[in-house]
């Protein structure tokens, strides 16, 4: 099945600092190009363990013996290794977002492109969809979302726009909440504006950023000592929080000194923040966006 091409393919392997012996982590399988460049570095007794809660994903699983494709979202990443018998790992790879799979099949509801239902669930096992927090959830919520995860500075209005037309009529697909919405969209920035909106409710429905403190924290706990983290980021949000980890080793505030005034943060940052190349744009649009960011376990 297509997928996409892998951003930052190169880059993002390369962070890792293979060893051939190593066991290794992709969280987000999606196509499998990035377990593939990770297995072709690793020889016959290195491991690579991926993880991904899409369906359609488990259709690129790869024949090779060192190979193992979890079928479940990353936030479990330290439970299900345990499960098989891995206690410590070398390195873990994220490539965060929506994959452009997704954003292509129209009834996954993900995309602007395409009138469909209201779902946008990265997992078909998931209870909550787009549809449900579109009809269900009260304005504060709606408000909340649209602010936090939009980052709208009109909110309350889209919150109360849909508030009012779902007294009127059920909003049940994309093309009804265009309609519902459509006075917050000039037609000089439309897609864009509409885009914040998907990613809002996108972000809430599949519990995105919380999934990703919790994925960051238990990867601290797997890596072994020198052990690196990959993170390609999209938005500002993820990339806010896949930051101040590496950095910090805390979502907010600052760490603890140690007895010399010195910070005691658990990760060393490896370079800097790395972006595609205007060349790696041109081939593959997804990457316009994508920022990664490299550290290694103290």
């Amino acid at each position: 099945m297509e997928y996409h091409n892998p951003v930052l393919l190169k880059e993002t392997v390369d962070g890792l600092n293979i060893k051939p012996d190593g066991v290794y982590v992709d969280v987000t399988f999606g196509g499998g190009g990035h377990s593939r460049e990770i297995l072709s570095r690793l020889g016959p007794n290195g491991k690579l363990f991926a993880f991904d809660q899409d369906e359609d994903a488990w259709l690129n699983a790869i024949d090779d013996e060192r190979f193992t494709l979890i079928k479940e979202n990353f936030r479990y990443i330290k439970n299900f290794l345990r499960f098989y018998g891995i206690k410590k790992v070398d390195g873990i790879l994220a490539d965060l977002g929506v994959s452009s799979h997704q954003f292509d099949v129209p009834e996954r509801g993900f995309s602007t492109r395409f009138d469909a239902e209201l779902d946008m669930r990265m997992s078909k096992k998931n209870d909550l969809s787009a549809f449900k927090v579109v009809n269900e959830y009260d304005e504060t919520n709606l408000r909340r979302i649209f602010l936090e995860y939009g980052e709208l500075k009109n909110a309350p209005a889209i919150a109360r726009t849909i508030i009012e037309a779902r007294e009127k009529e059920t909003i049940v697909n994309t093309e009804d909440l265009k309609q519902v919405l459509s006075r917050f969209l000039p037609a000089h920035k439309s897609h864009k504006i509409l885009a914040q909106m998907y990613q809002a409710i996108r972000i809430e429905v599949n519990q995105e950023m919380e999934v990703l403190k919790e994925f960051l924290q238990q990867s601290l706990e797997v890596l072994n000592e020198s052990g690196r983290l990959s993170v390609i980021s999209y938005h500002s949000l993820e990339d806010r929080l896949v930051k101040r980890y590496m950095k910090n080793g805390m979502f907010e505030g600052e760490p603890e000194r140690d007895f010399f005034g010195r910070f005691e943060v658990p990760f060393t940052l490896i370079g800097k923040l790395i972006v595609p190349t205007d060349a790696e744009i041109k081939i593959n649009n997804r990457a316009r966006s994508a920022k990664l960011r490299i550290a290694e376990k103290k």
